[in-house]
This record gives structure tokens, sequence and C-alpha cells, in this order.
């Protein structure tokens, strides 16, 4: 996974840019979801999490940019989560939080090694700026276009009959499925710093 844009996390210091906070809560607050859902929190415990790290990185990404050992963006990230998540199991240890009814105690007891969530991490962040670079894609290409992409890319449908589904080519079908895989790519490009 690329590093998040400097040019956003640069402008989150400014608490009024709110395109910088939308951009940045519609990639990070379903990747940081996902991941708690995929770790045992309940879907209401999750979007507690969720909030709770949005506010951690707004009092705080200040702070974090002064310094000169800060390290990536989202080791930092990943280490708010933790902590965020640590402290909605601690403060409510005498409540039932996790799917099939585990304590909190279990719960902390069984939290995972950063590695591993540092790769759910990346992996919710692959997908999340794929979907978003999807959205802006779909909005701005025929339907018969995006059709051609979603039925061969994403729901797996063989070229030749989503040619027929769609009563076009297989050339055109070939070609629509490139040309929005392109833009996908362009956009997520854009999104990402270059190493």
């Amino acid at each position: 996974m690329e590093s998040t844009r400097a040019s956003l996390i640069l402008r989150l210091q400014n608490a009024d840019d709110v395109a910088a906070w939308d951009e940045f809560s519609a990639i990070y607050a379903p990747v940081v979801y996902r991941v708690a859902i995929a770790r045992g929190l309940q879907a209401a415990d999750a979007e507690n999490l969720v909030q709770e790290v949005m506010l951690s990185v707004a009092r705080s990404v200040d702070q974090w940019l002064e310094r000169t050992n800060r390290g990536s963006f989202r080791a930092w990230l990943l280490s708010i989560s933790r902590n965020e998540a640590v402290d909605i199991l601690t403060r409510r240890a005498t409540r039932v939080m996790a799917r099939g009814g585990d304590s909190a105690d279990q719960l902390l007891a069984e939290l995972p090694a950063a590695d591993n969530v540092s790769q759910e991490l990346d992996l919710e962040y692959d997908r999340a700026v794929f979907q978003w670079a999807a959205i802006q894609v779909r909005d701005v290409v025929a339907d018969s276009t995006w059709d051609a992409f979603r039925l061969t890319s994403i729901d797996g449908v063989c070229v030749t009959d989503a040619a027929e589904q769609l009563q076009m080519r297989p050339g055109n079908v070939y070609l629509a499925r490139s040309r929005v895989m392109t833009r996908i790519r362009e956009l997520v490009k854009q999104y990402e710093v270059e190493s």
C-alpha cells in the first residue's frame, strides 16, 4: 500500500477544510469500521470506534506533523485505532461486546499482533481507495461502458456472455473494461503519493 497523500494530511490541520475531512473520512472511516467488525466488535461499537479515531486524528494531527520521528501516517493511524479499541473495550468491560458472546477481557487478550491488523488495514485501505475511484469513474462513463466493466471485472461474467447480455461485440466489452480500469488506476495514482 502506498502512503496517504501528503497534501491531504497537511490539509487535515485546518479543521475548517471540509473537503479534506470529507475525503479523509470517505477513505478511512470504512477501513477502520471493516477492520473493527472483522476483529469482533459489534456494529454499534465499530461505529463508535470510527468516531473516536476521527476525533483523535483531528485533535492530534498537528502534533504528529510537528514530530521529526513521526513515521508513516498509516502506522500512526493504526496506533490510534488500536488505542481507541482498547479504550472502548476497557470502558465497557462489564458489557458483552463481541459477536458470539465473548467478554471484553477475552477480546483484549485476543487482540491481534500489530502486523496482522496492519495487513488488514492495508487491504481495507486498498479496497476503500478502489471503491472511491470506482464511484468517481462510474459517474463519468456511459452506462454500457460501466456495465461491461462491472459484469466482467466485478461479477466475473465471461466476456462473451457479457457481450451477449449487453448486446455488444466482445471486442467492445474488452475495450470498455480496459477504459474503466485505466481511469480507476489513474485516480488511484493521483490519490497516492509516488514512492
